[in-house]
């Protein structure tokens, strides 16, 4: 049995209250998403959001928390609290021992990453729009959160991972949820191919008002998302939504300017987009950093996943919302980013970066986390999708597509 004296009830609280942030935030990026489609597809992407809240939520209980932590191998986890055995008795998990003993019971731990592993696959739902069959998607997440989310979470979160052990930091989830996802997003946009009249055809968001309601509900939900991953009612978590709100903030500005610069306008899309890169590459930081860093990161973000945005026309893939340029390249950037400015006065359980003398040794093992988690994610997503593809079909057909999803696939209508 778990004893009480092990469990801190101001950790607790936070944490089951961040869980519940990180859970608004599904709803938040449906909307985000939603409102940047057309309106004969935006029941479509609600759906999907939602769909992934149940049905993930489901996996996780039966086999995804247990193949994430279960167990003591490097590479994966095994089944050992499968269909949730033991969790409400349990007094700790593998590898949780030591200065990362957790502080929390197991139950709320399991319940918080739940939560972000209903939003990993969520964040692919971006890159397919206006084209993706429900069925097929509904079959890829499922096998995808049993099959690579799991592994990476594994690899990366839990202390028996191999590179967690190998040093590679990542707070809240930059390669875990970002890199992951971003990966992902483009296997499947590549087996999927471009929407009827791309890129000739404008397609502009049918609700920007949606956009920006989801954008203020993601930064909302993000403060549980990052400052939640603390996993205490600290300094630590104080540090981590400080530096998550000045990121998305100054990566709003820099995405802006540059703009304002190139296309003549500062628009509310932009801001909403540059606001999610400042976020998405605070992420694998949040914990480690101090100062004025998260500012920078912010600001690099901001440019960096702005001029991101031409990588689908120059390359011609069509990521329909731009998942690749904010959640791929933003949490990669901001991985990279903590080679330099990791700073273990901040967190004594991280190292060094490169400009707090710690040398190039944290750079190389976040370039090493990169590169395993997009090559297994794009990988596996890429067979899985090729495999649905040539069975049940990927997509809809061109009338669907041209009715919109609402009708296709769901019968409604948003829109009377």
């Amino acid at each position: 049995m778990m004893l009480a004296a092990t469990i801190d009830s101001g950790a607790t609280a936070w944490v089951l209250i961040s869980a519940a942030l990180v859970a608004f935030m599904t709803p938040g990026l449906a909307f985000f998403y939603g409102g940047m489609v057309r309106s004969k597809n935006v029941l479509g992407m609600l759906m999907q959001n939602f769909f992934a809240m149940g049905l993930i939520s489901v996996l996780w209980a039966v086999a995804g928390f247990s193949l994430a932590f279960g167990g003591s191998g490097k590479y994966m986890g095994n089944f050992d609290f499968a269909f949730m055995k033991d969790l409400a008795t349990l007094d700790a998990l593998p590898g949780y021992t030591g200065d990362f003993a957790l502080a929390i019971p197991v139950l709320a731990f399991f319940a918080y990453q739940m939560m972000f592993a209903v939003i990993t696959p969520a964040l692919i739902t971006g890159a397919t729009a206006d084209r993706l069959k429900f069925s097929a998607y509904a079959i890829l997440i499922g096998v995808w959160s049993i099959v690579v989310y799991p592994t990476v979470a594994h690899w990366v979160f839990s202390p028996n991972g191999w590179l967690f052990q190998r040093g590679a930091l990542d707070f809240a989830g930059g390669a875990v949820v970002h890199i992951n996802a971003g990966a992902a997003a483009l296997a499947v946009v590549l087996v999927l191919g471009n929407r009827k009249g791309w890129p000739r055809e404008a397609m502009p968001p049918h609700n920007l008002p949606f956009v920006m309601l989801g954008t203020g509900i993601l930064w909302f939900g993000w403060f549980g998302f990052n400052a939640g991953s603390a996993l205490l009612a600290n300094g630590l978590a104080a540090q981590a939504l400080v530096n998550t709100h000045l990121a998305a903030a100054s990566a709003m500005l820099a995405w802006l300017l540059v703009e304002k610069l190139r296309a003549g306008h500062a628009t509310t899309l932009g801001a909403a987009s540059g606001a999610v890169a400042g976020l998405v590459a605070i992420t694998p930081c949040a914990g480690f950093v101090g100062g004025l860093s998260p500012i920078i990161i912010g600001l690099v973000a901001g440019v960096v996943c702005y001029l991101a945005l031409t990588l689908k026309t120059r390359f011609n893939f069509d990521d329909s919302l731009d998942v690749i340029a904010v959640h791929l390249i933003g949490g990669i950037s901001g991985a990279l980013l903590l080679g330099f400015f990791a700073d273990t006065k901040v967190n004594a359980l991280g190292f060094n970066g490169w400009f707090n003398g710690g040398g190039s040794s944290l750079f190389v093992d976040q370039l090493v986390a990169i590169a395993a988690t997009f090559a297994f994610s794009f990988i596996i997503t890429w067979l899985a999708a090729k495999i649905l593809d040539v069975t049940i079909g990927l997509r809809v057909s061109q009338e669907d597509e041209l009715v919109g999803l609402d009708q296709s696939q769901h019968a409604e209508a948003a829109y009377q």
